[in-house]
């Protein structure tokens, strides 16, 4: 069979057929494939990104949230929530007798048979706290002082669900500070500690811990930095808060405040706020995590907490007392008064001395100058910088160890009595002459020496051991330089003038 006889056989014809039918099929689904395949590709593409976000922007979105993510993964395991009990005593009304016993049945009483009797019933409280250290099978958590207060029973709940009974290991009421320890072999790991002094307005903060109770036990909200060095808060406290927009509430308490990097910059210790139950406004506190470093070191090592002290009683200068002294725009505590026989006093510290300065670090308040002369240790010697006279000048100060006792011995509180220049807003408030003149007595410490020799609020000074004053800079010169040995002084009450009796050193 030649070529063209092969060519033309039925089985090549078929052969042919069946060739052409599978190039015109795939070019065909080839087509189509390329019409459909981009259509089905957008409706995946907007399944995964309903918004239409740009990828880049989502990109930064998605880093940020893992961010967060690895922050909370990181952290909670390290916060733990405290459940509190004490108990408390409430007085019920004595009425002996018909018809009081006949409804609650006979009462016990006092031996005495008289007085108030009492109600015991047990309260519980709820914080939080963070895991810092650990010793052995020893976990210890700091906290606030306010949460674990007057409490008889202290247990400690995990994130992982289990709960053991806990001890006060110390507590600090002046930086509303505490540290609680649980025993374990389970582990736990320990939370990273910032750097606070280096935080700043606008960044991340994240709060965590246990708000209103178990049933929101272990949350995290989140916020930035809105202020520092804020003062005041519930307590006679000395720090200066971060505050923060982060949500906190009540159970919050002891919890940390934590930056981007998942380390504590803080412990959240309030909220201001103007509801009655205290809801979260976006006015959250924390105590800067550097200003508890020391007492975590100290609760550990010995259970309380040592202050250094200077002597010296501080005030805020207001605006008249600023210009009198030449300390206007200053910033920086006026030493008011100071402790006979103290550090400040044994070093040159006298009243009136405007402190600005601790070892060439800017004091700029009373809360920050009490914190920085309470982180000295006993025995160290700082240089206080001073205006006296419109001058500064420095001191040389050896510190003490700081007591309750010696810290409230008005008796030694030198001279005992707060002068300020007379305004027109004080005479009205403590119904002076309208002609008054000189210094004001505002305010007279108990059984100071000036309490001693008479003197009282609303007394205006005109003299101090026999020299005339003139206005406060020359009393606080006065001061120094003639009462060596004794103190009294000139003043008027009620128009009449007056002479108080002399009060020996």
């Amino acid at each position: 069979m030649n070529f063209i006889q092969k060519l033309s056989s039925k089985n090549l014809l078929v052969f042919n057929l069946v060739l052409i039918g599978v190039i015109f099929g795939f070019s065909l689904a080839f087509l189509s494939f390329t019409c459909i395949t981009p259509k089905a590709a957008n409706i995946a593409r907007a399944q995964e990104n309903p918004a239409n976000v740009s990828e880049s922007d989502l990109a930064v979105a998605v880093g940020l949230q893992n961010a967060f993510n690895a922050v909370a993964d990181n952290v909670l395991p390290s916060v733990v929530e405290l459940k509190t009990f004490s108990v408390v005593r409430r007085g019920l009304p004595n009425f002996p007798g018909i018809p009081w016993e006949f409804f609650f049945g006979p009462q016990d009483r006092n031996p005495e048979g008289r007085g108030q009797e009492r109600e015991r019933r047990t309260q519980q409280g709820l914080g939080s706290g963070i895991i810092v250290r650990k010793k052995d099978n020893t976990y210890y958590a700091l906290t606030n002082h306010h949460v674990v207060d007057n409490t008889t029973e202290i247990r400690v709940a995990t994130k992982d669900g289990k709960e053991y009974p806990a001890e006060l290991v110390g507590k600090d009421e002046r930086k509303d500070l505490a540290m609680i320890s649980f025993k374990t072999s389970d582990f736990y790991p320990l939370a990273a500690l910032g750097d606070s002094d280096a935080v700043r307005v606008g960044d991340w903060a994240i709060a965590m811990g246990n708000p209103l109770g178990e049933q929101f036990s272990f949350s995290v909200t989140m916020g930035i930095v809105s202020a520092l060095g804020r003062t005041g808060g519930p307590g006679q406290n000395i720090n200066d808060f971060i505050q923060t927009d982060a949500p906190i509430n009540a159970g919050n308490s002891g919890g940390p405040l934590i930056n981007i990097r998942g380390e504590v910059i803080g412990i959240n210790t309030w909220i201001a706020s103007n509801s009655s139950g205290g809801g979260n406004v976006g006015l959250g506190f924390a105590i800067p995590i550097n200003n508890a470093k020391r007492s975590i070191d100290e609760f550990i090592s010995s259970g309380a907490v040592s202050y250094g002290w200077l002597g010296v009683s501080l005030t805020e200068p207001g605006k008249e007392t600023a210009a009198a002294l030449g300390i206007e725009g200053k910033r920086g505590a006026l030493a008011s008064q100071v402790f006979l026989g103290s550090p400040a006093d044994k070093g040159g510290i006298s009243p009136g001395d405007f402190i600005t300065h601790v070892d060439k670090k800017e004091a700029r308040d009373v809360n920050a100058l009490t914190r920085m002369v309470g982180d000295l240790k006993p025995g160290d010697s700082a240089a206080f910088t001073v205006i006296r006279d419109g001058a500064a000048r420095d001191i040389q100060v050896r510190i003490e160890a700081r007591t309750n006792e010696v810290a409230s011995d008005s008796k030694k509180l030198w001279p005992g009595l707060y002068l300020v220049p007379v305004t027109d807003e004080l005479k009205e408030q403590l119904e002076l002459d309208k002609d008054a003149k000189g210094l004001c007595v505002v305010r007279v410490e108990s059984n100071s020496p000036a309490d001693i020799i008479g003197m009282r609020q609303g007394d205006l000074v005109t003299a101090l051991n026999g020299e005339n004053i003139r206005d406060l800079r020359g009393f606080y010169r006065q001061l120094r330089e003639k009462t060596s040995n004794e103190l009294w002084f000139g003043f008027t009450r009620s128009g009449t003038t007056l002479e108080s009796l002399k009060f020996k050193k």
